[in-house]
């Protein structure tokens, strides 16, 4: 009798330290999350030298509109709404319109914007940018602005998908998902990892992140009846899964994915993670599998933040090169916004249901 009432006791203990962390863990995401909102208003603009947002801050805006969001703080989304203003005057210093897939991604931003407010304004400012992309088409119905490269698939897929969700138009979610398809079939390799480029076949990691990220942003609200949508969930799991291997024992992910002997990176753990936790909440993945694997790699995030809210360990910008030592070589630096957004983007959606 004994016995039962102390394993009893047991199992109940165990299961308040169970939920004890959860509940941590959820107030990190809060705290954290804050944070770095406030890290980004804190800071210059991040443009390009002839003018525009730089892409990387695009990224970091919207993860901060969609935490703040999820918070319910009015007062930094206002803030936020404030910093992106231009976008309603055509401020060149923020919006000037180059024709590149990079240079179109800040119109995910005045979108993001309509979505957390309503404002019709931010959504023709961001439609601009989206009808651009695809002014002009080449062979298989793709963008002009095809060029290949596995970062890509983010520029392009989540522009369309936020235009998607902003007007319910299925121009744009067909765009995306053509597009994702398009670049599965010529650049997914077989072990569910993707080469930096065609000829450059190292497994890099936030170059992996993009692909990660672009199949999450497009699978939360692709319809199930999409003829694309078959081909990029099989692509999707086939890629989680081998992710989930190569995840280090401090939960976070390496510069070279597939390289134990590569230094852990903090943008391409935030952005597989992201990944991740989209496809669990979808049911796409296995929870009791995939969802242990989230939680460490937010733990892991949260250690590389510091007081300010500046996040480390992120890799500098990356073109391809042919060597192995130029990834692993690579600088790392605190606080690039390429690492700043995708934790945003993955405490927004660890704050929803």
């Amino acid at each position: 009798m004994k016995l039962k009432v102390v394993f009893v006791l047991l199992v109940s203990i165990t299961s308040l330290f169970a939920d004890r962390i959860k509940m941590d863990d959820q107030a990190s995401v809060e705290k954290y999350g804050k944070l770095v909102v406030n890290n980004l208003l804190s800071r210059n603009y991040m443009l390009y030298r002839d003018g525009g947002l730089h892409y990387a801050e695009a990224c970091t805006a919207i993860g901060a509109l969609r935490v703040t969001k999820s918070l319910g703080e009015d007062e930094l989304i206002d803030k936020l709404v404030h910093r992106y203003e231009g976008f309603l005057t055509n401020d060149k210093k923020l919006t000037n319109k180059v024709e590149h897939v990079d240079h179109n991604l800040m119109g995910i931003v005045p979108l993001q914007i309509y979505l957390a407010t309503g404002d019709e304004k931010y959504k023709a400012a961001g439609l601009d940018y989206a009808d651009r992309q695809w002014v002009k088409e080449i062979e298989g119905g793709l963008t002009f602005q095809t060029r290949w490269w596995i970062d890509d698939m983010y520029m392009v897929g989540s522009l369309q998908m936020q235009a998607y969700r902003a007007t319910g138009d299925n121009k744009y979610v067909d765009r995306a998902a053509r597009f994702l398809h398009a670049y599965i079939d010529r650049l997914q390799q077989a072990n569910g990892l993707f080469y930096h480029g065609p000829e450059f076949k190292y497994h890099w990691g936030r170059g992996n992140g993009w692909v990660a990220a672009s199949m999450a942003e497009v699978l939360k609200d692709l319809p199930k009846d999409n003829p694309h949508r078959p081909a990029i969930v099989a692509s999707y799991k086939k890629m989680m899964e081998s992710l989930l291997k190569f995840q280090s024992e401090n939960g976070l992910w390496r510069q070279l994915v597939d390289n134990k002997y590569s230094w852990t990176e903090s943008s391409c753990t935030a952005m597989f993670a992201y990944a991740m936790s989209v496809g669990v909440k979808l049911g796409i993945l296995d929870k009791a599998e995939y969802e242990p694997a989230v939680v460490e790699a937010w733990r892991g995030l949260c250690w590389q933040v510091n007081r300010d809210g500046n996040i480390r360990d992120i890799c500098v910008g990356t073109g391809q090169t042919d060597d192995v030592e130029f990834y692993l070589n690579r600088p790392r630096t605190t606080g690039d916004f390429h690492g700043q957004a995708p934790f945003l983007w993955l405490a927004a959606e660890l704050m929803t249901e």
